[in-house]
């Protein structure tokens, strides 16, 4: 067999990253408004079918409640950060308390979920928050506040994992769809719970902006024990916690693949904690809206994300991840590098919408990762890839409060851009996943 010169690539090779360059493109050219909603249609109809309409509500209305809740606590820092006297890092060490949190717990979250059933760990979850949220709105001081802040993430953690892994139990051709619309209810929670909690802090006090959570989390919790259904764990499952296991999870991180998304992950987490913790904040300081204006700016943040996580979803599952994930990142780089620059608030809103594209990056990126580990240690997998992205990834909160606190908020919002940037590069030379 003839050798190439050293150092010439083979021309298939080129042609192979020619078409796969053109191929998105050519699916992307087909998309018309009319199809687009067909196949929504047609998605929908498949996600309800044989009875399984009413798990996914199960799973999906409990996770706009937490996710609302979650976003509630950077609409009322400025409350809180009246009553305890805190500063800007201060708080953002609270938010990332939370973050971190959800993160510490997402590893046994999914090895809870593959050994025990994915209804239970969820509903078990929900009592936690609720739990957690009661002493956050009883807390007497700034100590008790962080105390609980961080019971409240460490409870949010295990919900993420089991959701993830019961819906590619119950849909396995359709994981991308079905997870992108769970994320978009997830959205509208974003959406509704923020400016709720915001206007019931300005009229009340900020502790009713949580509290109206609580029964809610209940009836989820009730929802989710009576609808998800108890499935035997098979006996390769009950072996969770072995070396065995602990080995081929290691191995499968270690492939180019799952470590180029592991570093994406990284890079995300951070920029997401950082961008949502403060954007409120930042509207209040820096362009003077008013608390409501931009609670309800944050909700518009949301509420466009609600239709663009399912969008990517379905992208995923017809394009594949490297150009789902690069399509709904363009945006949000634009829109940053604006932000410091608009003053209206029209142009605010444009760019908020511009930015809020992001929102689509779950759906693609956590329904990748689930697929590259066997079901046996699916929850497992994808838990210690989260736990290790969210971990770094809380840091976030904290160091762009110091850089807010030393007069660089717009400077802050520039450097996200520059992240965001990073992640597209990484992702277009993402090396090929197996299969």
């Amino acid at each position: 067999m003839c050798e190439l010169p050293r150092g010439q690539a083979p021309r298939h090779s080129a042609l192979l990253s020619v078409e796969t360059f053109i191929r998105p493109v050519q699916e992307f050219q087909t998309i018309t408004p009319e199809s687009l909603f067909e196949s929504g249609r047609n998605e929908v109809r498949a996600l309800r079918r044989n009875g399984r309409g009413k798990i996914l509500v199960a799973v999906a209305f409990p996770w706009a409640l937490l996710l609302g809740s979650r976003m509630a606590l950077p609409v009322l820092l400025p409350f809180i950060q009246t009553e305890f006297g805190l500063s800007l890092s201060i708080v953002g060490l609270l938010v990332t308390l939370l973050w971190l949190g959800g993160a510490i717990g997402q590893l046994p979250g999914g090895i809870l979920a593959d050994r025990f059933n994915e209804g239970l760990i969820m509903t078990l979850s929900l009592g936690l928050v609720a739990a957690a949220l009661t002493f956050v709105v009883l807390a007497p001081n700034a100590a008790t506040l962080f105390i609980a802040v961080l019971i409240w993430g460490l409870a949010t953690s295990l919900y993420p994992i089991a959701r993830i892994t019961i819906l590619s139990e119950i849909y396995p051709e359709q994981l991308g769809s079905a997870l992108g619309l769970t994320m978009a209810t997830g959205d509208i929670g974003q959406t509704l719970v923020p400016p709720i909690a915001g206007t019931l802090a300005a009229l009340l006090v900020w502790q009713a902006g949580l509290g109206f959570v609580i029964p809610l989390l209940i009836v989820g919790a009730v929802g989710l024990w009576f609808v998800v259904p108890r499935r035997p764990r098979a006996e390769s499952s009950t072996e969770t916690l072995s070396m065995n296991t602990a080995r081929t999870v290691v191995d499968e991180l270690r492939r180019p693949t799952m470590m180029f998304v592991s570093f994406i992950l990284i890079l995300f987490f951070f920029f997401w904690q950082a961008f949502t913790s403060f954007f409120p904040t930042y509207l209040v300081v820096e362009k003077g809206i008013s608390a409501s204006m931009a609670a309800i700016l944050f909700g518009v943040f949301f509420a466009a994300g609600a239709i663009v996580k399912p969008i990517a979803g379905m992208a995923y599952d017809r394009i594949g991840m490297r150009w789902a994930l690069i399509s709904v990142l363009l945006g949000p780089v634009v829109g940053l590098l604006l932000l410091p620059v608009v003053e209206s608030l029209e142009m605010i809103v444009i760019v908020t919408l511009a930015i809020s594209t992001m929102l689509g990056n779950g759906a693609v990126t956590q329904s990748f990762v689930a697929e590259q580990f066997p079901k046996e240690i699916q929850g497992t997998g994808l838990g210690a890839v989260r736990t290790a992205s969210a971990m770094v990834g809380a840091t976030g909160p904290v160091l762009f409060g110091i850089v807010a606190d030393r007069g660089f908020f717009n400077e802050g919002y520039v450097a996200l851009a520059v992240i965001l940037l990073i992640v597209i590069l990484l992702t277009y030379r993402m090396p090929h996943s197996r299969g």
